[in-house]
């Protein structure tokens, strides 16, 4: 079944804090649609969701499996399956992150 998604229209949830999100959930994947306010950290972690991160607007520095880049605008980040990864927001960031399988604990 389609549906059509009015963003603003969807709950924002505080993911750590300075990462603000709005989650679609498909049934197969979760999009989270990501503010993160400059100077955040979103710390180190992993989990068996794989995830792509794509970076809309704004500067991020990214560490994944002990490689660390700064992520601009049109930039992509694959992250599979229990990789330890972490970020920083270097400047205000809009983010569109994608999980495989559906996220449970985002529900």
């Amino acid at each position: 079944m389609h549906e059509f998604i009015e963003l603003l229209g969807l709950p924002e949830r505080e993911l750590v804090p300075g990462f603000n999100a709005r989650l679609i959930h498909t049934g197969k994947v979760t999009i989270a649609h990501v503010q993160a306010r400059k100077g955040s950290v979103l710390p180190a972690h992993k989990h068996f969701h794989e995830q792509v991160t794509n970076v809309i607007n704004g500067e991020l520095e990214m560490t994944v499996g002990g490689e660390t880049k700064i992520c601009t605008p049109g930039m992509s980040v694959t992250i599979p399956s229990n990789v330890l990864h972490s970020a920083r927001a270097v400047t205000d960031c809009y983010l569109i992150d994608v999980f495989y399988p559906e996220r449970e604990d985002y529900k």
